[in-house]
């Protein structure tokens, strides 16, 4: 098989194939495995088979990884169903509990036993039960003659005749899923578990450590851990919250290795990535690079400053906007690391290499001619068509949809309005209830009108500023109206007058009767501006936008079965679409520019070098100091007698590997994934080894400061620890 593989590269690479995946590029279905990597993974020096990594018929390393609340990964690290995630995905959380009181954000916190752990409502715990091939099934009469509309007709048609005849344990669902831009679909199997309690963080000093300056960036020394706990009915069975469930009772749970990492150590990452667009042709990145991610970067970069300066002024305002923060700056700075990386690492030629090569073999097959010839000049045309377009739909989702707070509140009533008029009363009532309940008691718990405010003015100026096909006319109509030109007169005179900005009065209006609720929000100047400004993204961009952009993603199809057909020899993963996936590496430093060169690992030493007291982003706690001090680091130094805090790899990650378990040859847990290397945030598009890291929690930082800082033995009794290397 070794034999093989090389003579695959071999070949790959004489003909010119740009795009063949260099040792940690990929994201593999772990259910091919034993077919597609197993060989290369102890190559690289795996000591599992395959079958220890996934199995459906007895305990593996998958039954121990889960879906966290749907937006990250988490692993379970003892036998009473300990989980470990990152400080960020369950940072939400922590700040749901604190208080000024008990400010668990600031402080930490840790359950002194099973009953003090913190209940979290819609929080969730999903595991894998089995992934199938129903691609027969599901692409059963569709025909390359189909319309988009009949295609997708006959496929869903096809799904659900798949799921009514699955056969599912109580407790199971079903999910089907597109893979390969639609090409392939595959069945998924899972169970939910909706009993999941907050036992431990540590504070943001040490789980947030270098904040927004050290996100994104190598070297790291964040503790970004969180620790949680399933709970279970009597028969270990998902249940809703009770007092009476119990430590759910896992069918695997990962080891903790003492023993750490050095360079070259092999490095397998499992987890649930969110979204990557490895295959998108060249044209597509230009537009990202030169055009759409300069637009959005100048427009989180405006709104951060002003929220920055707001949270640096007022400790309560700093709880507040810290989760809301973190979420707008984290990819505000990754859109500035993958442009640059993708310059960087020339990937847009890369791309164009690859094309030309897809070219000469397809001008050289007249079979491939026939079906394939087009696809590349219809990707130019088509890409030239949708840019304005694109443009301002980041505009529009970027300045009314994400960074000012309102406007999504405004947006929400335009939706109530609407329910009342085309559906009546009780739908009114029950879009609601939701609101009340899912959305706006949070919202106005961390909400601030007069940050809000100056955000809006900034912002929109830029809209208004950079507006194309009249998407600005909403704005210039209310200037003209109140016969100003000044966007602070414009915000002051619909936040002032606008009964949106306020709890106490959005929740007076939404308790009287719907008829007369519907009239005054329809009077509310908030919605008359949020239903222009819609009205106007409607009429001029989203329908000419979703019409181009369903040919691209049709013609992205194609391309899709074109490079397999064209490139039969070639291995390819699937894009990264939140479903469980392998990736694996090694533990490797690397030289990101001239003169520059970064070795793989980094210390507790390092932490206390980039102490600035009293800074939010580099005070290290006086705790921690002293540990340092005394240099009291029980069994979690390594051999030379120093503390690791992180490590990076090869490893092929993106946003939803947040919490991914990084595994051992030997399938012991060694860290907990968080992050990625600046200059290599653009493998979401380009993956490149010389320059893609991915960046982990060592584990024996996690269990020192569980141990010695937090003084929380009770948990590191319950966990397996182990010496793989030294057994």
């Amino acid at each position: 098989m070794k034999k093989i593989l090389r003579s695959v590269l071999v070949l790959l690479i004489s003909i010119g194939v740009t795009s063949i995946s260099f040792a940690g590029e990929g994201m593999w279905l772990p259910l091919f495995l034993k077919s597609l990597n197993e060989a290369e993974m102890q190559e690289m020096g795996m000591r599992m088979t395959a079958e220890d990594v996934y199995s459906v018929n007895k305990g593996s390393l998958k039954d121990a990884i889960v879906h966290f609340g749907g937006f990250c990964t988490g692993e379970i690290i003892s036998d009473q169903g300990l989980l470990l995630t990152n400080h960020h995905c369950g940072y939400s959380q922590v700040q749901s509990h604190t208080t000024l009181e008990n400010n668990y954000i600031k402080d930490g916190f840790w359950a002194a036993s099973h009953k003090h752990e913190l209940q979290n409502p819609g929080l969730f715990a999903k595991f894998i039960v089995r992934i199938d091939d129903v691609s027969k099934q599901a692409l059963k009469g569709v025909s390359d003659k189909m319309t988009e509309k009949e295609r997708q007709s006959t496929i869903d048609k096809n799904l659900a005749t798949i799921k009514k005849a699955a056969k599912l344990d109580k407790f199971q669902e079903l999910e089907i899923k597109p893979f390969f831009k639609g090409n392939q679909y595959f069945s998924i199997t899972t169970v939910t578990y909706n009993d999941v309690r907050l036992v431990g963080a540590p504070p943001e000093m040490i789980g947030k450590f270098g904040a927004d300056t050290d996100n994104w960036v190598w070297p790291r020394h964040t503790g970004d851990f969180s620790l949680f706990r399933i709970y279970a009915n009597e028969n270990n069975e998902p249940a809703e919250y009770s007092e009476n469930n119990v430590p759910y009772k896992p069918k695997h749970h990962l080891p903790i290795s003492l023993d750490g990492v050095s360079p070259d150590d092999f490095t397998l990452i499992f987890g649930f990535p969110g979204r990557t667009n490895e295959y998108l042709p060249s044209d597509a990145i230009s537009q990202i690079v030169d055009v759409l991610n300069p637009a959005k970067i100048s427009i989180r970069d405006r709104a951060l400053k002003i929220v920055d300066s707001a949270m640096r002024a007022d400790p309560a305002v700093k709880i507040q906007y810290a989760s809301k923060f973190a979420r707008i700056a984290n990819y505000w700075k990754k859109w500035i690391g993958e442009s640059k990386g993708i310059k960087a690492t020339d990937g847009i030629g890369r791309k164009e290499k690859l094309e030309a090569d897809f070219t000469k073999k397809v001008n050289g097959n007249k079979k491939f001619k026939v079906k394939y010839g087009s696809i590349l000049s219809d990707f130019k045309t088509q890409y030239k068509e949708i840019e304005p377009y694109a443009l301002m739909r980041d505009y529009h989702g970027e300045v009314l949809g994400r960074n000012i707070e309102i406007m999504r509140s405004a947006n929400y009533m335009v939706s109530l309005a609407d329910r009342y008029k085309d559906n009546g009363e009780e739908e009114y009532n029950q879009f609601k209830d939701r609101l009340i309940s899912r959305y706006f008691d949070g919202f106005y718990k961390n909400y601030r009108p007069e940050i809000d405010q100056k955000v809006f003015v900034a912002l929109i100026e830029m809209y208004d500023q950079n507006a194309k096909m009249e998407m600005n006319q909403p704005i210039q109509a209310l200037l003209s109206s109140l016969k100003t030109k000044d966007y602070n007169v414009l915000a002051k005179h619909l936040f002032e007058n606008s009964k949106f900005t306020d709890q106490e009065s959005m929740y007076a209006l939404l308790g009287q009767n719907p008829k007369t609720a519907v009239t005054q929000i329809m009077a509310d100047p908030l919605y008359q501006f949020a239903k222009e400004m819609s009205s106007a993204y409607s009429n001029n961009i989203a329908e000419k936008y979703s019409a181009i952009n369903g040919e691209i993603e049709k013609n992205q199809r194609l391309y899709m079965k074109a490079l397999m057909d064209v490139f039969p020899d070639k291995a390819f993963y699937p894009d990264a679409n939140s479903t469980l996936r392998v990736t694996y590496g090694k533990v490797d430093g690397y030289t990101p520019r001239d003169a520059v060169e970064y070795t793989p690992v980094t210390y507790l030493d390092g932490i206390i070098e980039k102490h600035v007291e009293d800074d939010y982003e580099f005070h290290v706690p006086a705790r921690l100091r002293k540990l340092y001090d005394l240099k009291d680091y029980g069994q979690y130094a390594d051999k030379n007698g120093k503390v690791p805090v992180c490590f990076i790899g090869t490893n092929h990650t993106t946003g939803g590997n947040s919490g991914s378990p990084a595994i051992d040859a030997y399938g012991n847990l060694i860290g907990l994934n968080f992050d990625r290397a600046w200059e290599g945030t653009m493998s979401d598009y380009n993956y490149d080894s010389s320059i893609c890291r991915n960046i982990m929690v060592d584990a024996r930082y996690i269990l020192f400061i569980i141990d010695k800082y937090a003084g929380a033995r009770h948990l590191i009794d319950e966990m397996t620890l182990v010496h793989p290397k030294e057994d």
